[in-house]
Order: C-alpha cells, then structure tokens, then sequence
C-alpha cells in the first residue's frame, strides 16, 4: 500500500466524500473495476481534491459515533 493510499483512506474514515465522488465510485464499482483500479481511482481524485470535503471547522472535531438503534416501547 503506497502512501497516497494510506492518506485517502485515512481522509475517508475522516470526513465526508463529495456527492461528485460518491457517483464516480459507485459508477466504477457497478461496472466491476478491480481493487487495483479503484485504489488508483480513489487516489486520483484525493490528489485532485474531488474526494473528501476538508474544512478547518471539521479537523477541529473530534470524530463521532453515531449509533441507529432503533428502540420503541412494547404495549
């Protein structure tokens, strides 16, 4: 695993992905891409700065987890 990589998926498990990267990896990965391609893709569009949405506001932050359980009251 090269650097590049390290730091993409460190991005993602940080913030948000753009709506615009959203549509490219489902697209790609719909079409069958190999890991090897993805990763590559998934580089390119950090490098380009398509990836993440990266404000000051949301380094600042500690990250979250957020829990969906769904609880309700039996009658």
């Amino acid at each position: 695993m090269t650097e590049e990589l390290r730091k993409a998926i460190d991005e993602v498990y940080r913030y948000p992905l753009r709506q615009s990267a959203i549509d490219t990896l489902n697209r790609q990965l719909k079409s069958g891409i190999s890991n090897q391609q993805l990763a590559e893709l998934v580089v390119a569009l950090r490098m380009d700065e398509r990836l993440c949405i990266i404000s000051e506001e949301a380094e600042k932050q500690e990250p979250m987890i957020i829990c969906s359980l769904r609880l309700f009251k039996e009658e």
